[in-house]
């Protein structure tokens, strides 16, 4: 064999050094180079599509409770990416929940109103002003139209504490909120709120109420003076919740 012999191998046609592949063409048991413009397996690309539960190059993960480039999306554990609720459905399930509990109102005041008065006309029987059990009777009358009264109230309270408080923390919403797609969920969790959170988020607006009503106006009004684009108002903020769209 000389020493310029392009061809030091005879047997080998291709005029490659042995163990090497002919050039053009994979081998077996060599590394591939990878097409251009494709990163390598286990390797995050950036601009390329990513696998599921790889982090992406330049793609940070987004942490729950972020909203996406502020646009009224926000990503939620176990829903998902989902939209915030906008303050006009909101102020229309308010009005519809006001209207289904005026409702009961109406017909709870008129058997009350009809028990106090049967009770009233109770008085004519009690005899005249002269007879011995005159002024126990009268005194029996008005004390069943007072407590006749103070039982409505309590009715009345116990309607909108039911209503409010067990249907957000069971289920998350009310009937109003149920007719226009709102949900109210716990912001770490996605799911419905609970009874502590649901009566937190309930009592708050509650309380403002001894304030002429102005407090739970500023409570109702406050998702407006929320910066972070997720409309939380000081309810919300204090029980964790938040008011998306179903």
């Amino acid at each position: 064999m000389s020493f310029g012999d392009p061809n030091p191998n005879p047997n080998n046609p291709y005029g490659q050094q042995p163990n090497q592949p002919p050039q053009g063409q994979p081998g077996y048991g060599y590394p591939q180079q990878a097409p251009q413009g494709v990163p390598p397996q286990g390797q995050p690309g950036y601009g390329y599509p990513q696998q599921p539960g790889q982090p992406g190059y330049g793609y940070p993960q987004q942490a729950p409770g972020t909203l996406q480039a502020n646009n009224g999306y926000i990503n939620v554990p176990v829903l998902g990416t989902v939209q915030v609720a906008s303050m006009g459905r909101r102020l229309g399930a308010r009005c519809i929940d006001a209207a289904v509990i005026g409702v009961l109102y109406g017909i709870l005041s008129a058997i009350g109103l009809a028990g106090a008065m049967g009770i009233a006309k109770s008085v004519d029987d009690c005899g005249s002003s002269l007879d011995p059990g005159y002024q126990s009777c009268v005194n029996d009358a008005s004390s069943g139209i007072i407590a006749t009264m103070l039982g409505m109230v309590l009715i009345f309270g116990l309607i909108t504490l039911l209503y409010e408080w067990l249907m957000i923390s069971l289920l998350g919403s009310t009937l109003g909120k149920m007719a226009l797609g709102v949900k109210v969920v716990k912001e770490n969790t996605g799911l419905n709120p609970g009874l502590g959170a649901g009566f937190i988020r309930w009592i708050i607006p509650i309380v403002g109420v001894f304030l002429c009503y102005i407090g739970a106006l500023l409570v109702y009004l406050s998702p407006f003076f929320d910066n972070s684009g997720k409309l939380q108002g000081w309810h919300d903020r204090a029980a964790g919740t938040l008011v998306i769209k179903k």
